[in-house]
C-alpha cells in the first residue's frame, strides 16, 4: 500500500483555497445562503478561506505543494472561478479541468461545454442535481442534452449522488435514478460523487449491472467510506471505485492520507483505486514505475 501513496496518485476532486470555500448552492433557502460553508457542520477543521488581499498564485502553489507532498500527480479541478482557470494555465500538466453544468441553461450550457472542451480541454462535466434551482432529478430530461454531448465528446459526467450535505431536498439524487440514465445512455461514462449514502448497497448493485457506472470517494473521510463500497472494491468492483479527496472544501490532504493508510483494501486494489481507474476514465497517461 505505502508504495502507492508516494507517487502517481490521481485525486479526482481537488481545489484551490479562495475567498469562498464552496460554490453557491441555488437550492438553499435564502436564510442559509449567507453561510460561507453551507455543509460545514459535517466536517471538523475545515481548511480556511484565503484573505481577500492574499496572493492567489500563492494559493495555487500551496495546492501544488500539498499534491507533491502526498504523491498526487494529477488533480481533477473544476473551472468554477478565475482562480481555477489560472491554476490550469500555470500547471497544465498537473490539473485536469472539468466544468459544472446546470440543466436549466439548455443550449447555452451545451455551447459552454463545447467551448470549454475546445479552449481548456475539459475531461469531464459535473452536475449537482439537488443543488440547482429548481432541482433537476438525475433522470430528468433537462439533463439529457448534456448527457448526449458528453457521449459525443467522449468524456465522463460526474454526478452528485445521495443525501446532499447542504440542507436541501435529497430525492433528486436518489441512486435508483441512475438506472434509467444508464439504460438510455449505454455509451455514457457516469461517476457517482459524494457517497451515494444511504443507498450504497443499491449503488453497488447498479455498478454490477451497468458497465458504465462508477463511484468516487469524494467528500468522505477515508475512515467513514461505507463498508459496501470497500467490500465491492475488494471483490468484483476493483475497477469501479476511484479515489477522490475533498481539499480544500472540507478535508485537509494530511488527514485524508493519514486515514487512507488504515483503509482495508487488498494490495492489488490500491493502484487501481488511487491511480489506474482514474487514468482510464480521464484518459491520462499510464502510471510509470
Amino acid at each position: 500500500m505505502d508504495a502507492f501513496l508516494t507517487a502517481g496518485v490521481v485525486d479526482t476532486m481537488i481545489g484551490i483555497r479562495s475567498e469562498r470555500i464552496v460554490a453557491p448552492v441555488p437550492a438553499l433557502r435564502e436564510s442559509e445562503k449567507a453561510d460561507h460553508h453551507p455543509h460545514g457542520y459535517m466536517f471538523k477543521e475545515i481548511p480556511a478561506a484565503i484573505a481577500a488581499d492574499q496572493d492567489v498564485d500563492a494559493a495555487i502553489d500551496e495546492t501544488i505543494a500539498k499534491m507533491d507532498a502526498h504523491g498526487i500527480e494529477y488533480g481533477v479541478l473544476n473551472l468554477d472561478e478565475e482562480l481555477s482557470l489560472r491554476a490550469v494555465q500555470r500547471h497544465p500538466g498537473r490539473f485536469i479541468p472539468t466544468l459544472y453544468a446546470d440543466g436549466h441553461r439548455g443550449m447555452d450550457q451545451i455551447r459552454d461545454i463545447v467551448r470549454a472542451h475546445e479552449q481548456y480541454g475539459i475531461r469531464a462535466v459535473g452536475t449537482f442535481p439537488s443543488g440547482v434551482w429548481p432541482q433537476i432529478p438525475i433522470n430528468d430530461k433537462l439533463w439529457y442534452p448534456l448527457y448526449a454531448k458528453c457521449c459525443e465528446l467522449d468524456i465522463p459526467v460526474l454526478i452528485t449522488a445521495g443525501v446532499p450535505g447542504p440542507r436541501i431536498k435529497m430525492m433528486a439524487q436518489h441512486v435508483e435514478l441512475f438506472d434509467e440514465v444508464c439504460y438510455d445512455f449505454p455509451e455514457l461514462t457516469i461517476i457517482m460523487r459524494h457517497g451515494a449514502d444511504p443507498w450504497t448497497e443499491l449503488a453497488v448493485k447498479l455498478m454490477l449491472k451497468w458497465p458504465n457506472l462508477y463511484y468516487s470517494t469524494s467528500a468522505w473521510s477515508p475512515r467513514y467510506i461505507p463498508k459496501p463500497i470497500i467490500d465491492f472494491a475488494n471483490s468484483r468492483g476493483a475497477d469501479k471505485i476511484i479515489y477522490a479527496g475533498y481539499y480544500p472544501y472540507g478535508l485537509e490532504l494530511e488527514r485524508i492520507f493519514a486515514e487512507l493508510k488504515e483503509l482495508p483494501l487488498k494490495p492489488d486494489v490500491w493502484p487501481k483505486f488511487l491511480s489506474d481507474n482514474a487514468r482510464t476514465l480521464f484518459k491520462l497517461p499510464a502510471r510509470t514505475g
